[in-house]
């Protein structure tokens, strides 16, 4: 079987970033050439430049035993201190850190001056619970300041945290804390969510009782926020209150130095085994990535820009964007704890009215959402502020790209649509908004000091104008450096595939267009095989969407007798369309359209027309569940889906 992904959709639409952008933009073309001509030394002055080493590195990378990666190794510092003291030790303590904004309309302006006093009161709570290097804390709370307190805490002490979404069950979070061995949780009462209080302490009593295998064996305190007021068991001797602790506790702390390699964080992503994988990231390499890339990427000002990413801490895009490279970087950011619909559909744009947010980051599902109810909603809002849109978590759609920029952007801003992973720890591919003319849905060029290829099954260059399977051939600095307790599964998963080569493969689909610029196509797994033509279900996706009446599509490849497989297509309709036409029939216009905008290969045998697609809460598609709706299957495990009961629904109209 051919291993070229088959590219039916053309996208010739060009926008140059505007002559005032590029006046006043931080990056320049020359770094692309200074990156080119020495990739290491490159990344070593970005490391100089953007971390604080307590003790300076001699040397850059060691790869002599790949795929295991040492970078900047015989360098010293403190992640948190990084973020923090050194800011209020340069004069900027009175700067804003946080802009908290709770969902039910509580808010909080914390100063770096602040955060920094709270992270030592929490780092001195748990040095007195027996947390130091190497130990693993197991964080499950809301998007509430202590969240990030908690992340920067256990950082400072050079132990390693495992933060797990606060959406996951009482058995996701039992998996994880066995798998990590940890000896703390930090958890809240509860948060809000959709305007009611979900709770999380119930959630960790569960997971540490017998679920039975007997008794979690390495937790010896959960440390608990009060935040929801909802009511709460309580294990005198193992439970503690933040407030009763963390207030009473010493605000001197001194930051000690730790290696480079010392290990940051485990952040477990789902396995195709069914066992969560526990990426793991390190300290040195990574901060350097992230804070190059959120410096670069977003364009940064950090003396007058108010940056948010609309990420959530359990995922990694709330670790890298959220947590490490805005506060590295010394910005000001918004962090808001509930969903963009909650108490009404314009929070999100409320939001950047009030603050002035000048970059948004967010993901294509949330734009798309946004599509479906309509331009009226953010047209209210003063978003004049905005003068960066970023896109991250799956390919964006042409369509979905040219509404952000039109509605929410004004038709002034750059849009940085940014590919990266779990396990890459930052972004690897996308536009410099001050350098790159972008094309809409392209994710466009790897950053400098980044190499990127698309290939074939033997690992040959597929060339421009041609799809492939998306590869990193060189070595960067915030790579996962294994997983957790599972090194020959590190080596199978990721690297196995191009062991010749020592290429790093993904599992993303791609092609280079004819200018070498990248457009993902989505997991390899997500490309249908269609009477020997492999097509890829992001480009479905896109023509559907380019239809007037569509909000948000998923296509899925459902096995079929005469063809190998057929195209099956779930299509949210915009509430604007539906309020002027009738959908009878509307099914098969969509069937039609497909055909004429890629070809008859790709036309749908079936398109149903649903109100929600399962999504996880992150925001990605789970598409393999509507595989099995597609195929007349049982439904599988949708325990990480957002709203579980979507999937009986969308049985429901299927049938």
């Amino acid at each position: 079987m051919s291993s070229q992904i088959d590219h039916l959709l053309d996208e010739t639409r060009r926008f140059p970033p505007s002559e005032e952008f590029v006046a006043q933009t931080i990056s320049s073309p020359e770094l692309y050439e200074r990156a080119a001509a020495d990739r290491e030394a490159f990344w070593g002055e970005q490391s100089r430049d953007l971390v604080h080493w307590h003790k300076p590195f001699t040397q850059v990378l060691d790869w002599t035993n790949p795929p295991f990666a040492k970078w900047v190794d015989d360098g010293e510092l403190n992640v948190a201190y990084n973020c923090l003291d050194r800011h209020v030790e340069a004069g900027n303590g009175d700067r804003v850190a946080l802009h908290w904004e709770g969902e039910p309309g509580d808010s909080r302006r914390i100063t770096y001056a602040e955060l920094t006093d709270e992270v030592k009161r929490v780092a001195n709570v748990l040095e007195g619970l027996g947390i130091g290097q190497g130990d693993r804390v197991a964080i499950y709370l809301p998007m509430i300041p202590e969240a990030i307190a908690s992340m920067l805490a256990v950082a400072r002490l050079g132990a390693i945290h495992s933060v797990v979404f606060g959406g996951f069950s009482a058995d996701s979070l039992r998996s994880r804390i066995d798998d990590a061995g940890a000896k703390l949780v930090i958890t809240a009462d509860g948060g809000y969510r959709k305007g009611r209080v979900s709770a999380l302490k119930p959630a960790v009593d569960q997971a540490l009782a017998d679920r039975g295998e007997g008794e979690q064996q390495t937790v010896e305190h959960v440390l608990v926020v009060k935040r929801g007021e909802n009511e709460v068991d309580w294990i005198e001797g193992r439970d503690l209150w933040w407030h009763d602790v963390v207030p009473a506790a010493s605000a001197e702390h001194t930051a000690q130095a730790f290696p480079a390699e010392n290990p940051l964080f485990i952040l477990y992503t789902s396995g195709t085994t069914g066992k969560p994988k526990g990426i793991l990231h390190t300290s040195g390499g990574y901060l350097t990535q992230v804070a190059y890339s959120h410096k670069y990427v977003f364009d940064l000002h950090p003396e007058t820009d108010v940056f948010w990413c609309t990420a959530d801490i359990g995922w990694i895009t709330g670790h890298s964007y959220v947590t490490y490279g805005p506060l590295a970087n010394g910005a000001t950011q918004v962090l808001y704890e509930g969903t963009p619909d909650t108490p009404h559909p314009g929070r999100w744009w409320e939001i950047i009215e009030k603050y002035k947010v000048s970059i948004f980051y967010t993901a294509p599902t949330a734009i798309r959402s946004f599509m479906k109810v309509g331009r009226s909603v953010p047209q209210k809002f003063d978003l004049s502020s905005l003068r960066l849109l970023g896109s991250v978590g799956e390919p964006i759609n042409p369509e979905a790209w040219m509404w952000y920029r039109e509605v929410i952007g004004a038709t002034k801003t750059p849009i940085v649509d940014t590919w990266w992973q779990t396990e890459t720890g930052a972004i690897m591919v996308s536009a410099l908004p001050g350098v790159t003319e972008t094309k809409p849905g392209s994710a466009q060029v790897p950053l400098p000091g980044i190499s990127i290829d698309v290939v074939d099954e033997k690992g040959v260059e597929v060339g421009n104008g041609n799809g492939g399977l998306l590869v990193i051939t060189e070595p960067w600095p915030s790579m996962l450096r294994g997983i957790w307790g599972d090194p020959e599964r590190y080596r199978e998963t990721y690297w196995e595939k191009f062991e010749d080569q020592g290429y790093y493969f993904a599992g993303d689909g791609a092609r280079l267009d004819e200018d070498g610029d990248l457009w993902l196509l989505g997991r390899v797994d997500d490309v249908m095989n269609v009477s020997g033509h492999r097509l890829s279900t992001a480009e479905i996706e896109s023509s559907l969407v380019a239809h007037e009446a569509t909000a948000e599509a998923a296509v899925v490849g459902a096995s079929d007798e005469t063809t190998g497989q057929a195209v099956v297509a779930f299509v949210i309709i915009k509430e604007s369309y539906l309020a002027a036409h009738e959908p009878a029939g509307l099914a098969q216009q969509l069937r039609l359209w497909v055909g004429e905008q890629i070809g008859a290969i790709a036309r749908p045998r079936d398109v149903y027309i649903v109100g929600e697609l399962p999504k996880t809460r992150s925001g990605k598609i789970m598409r393999r569940l509507l595989r099995d709706v597609a195929e007349g299957r049982e439904v599988g495990d949708t325990t990480t889906l957002a709203d579980t009961a979507v999937m009986s629904i969308i049985s429901a109209q299927v049938k």
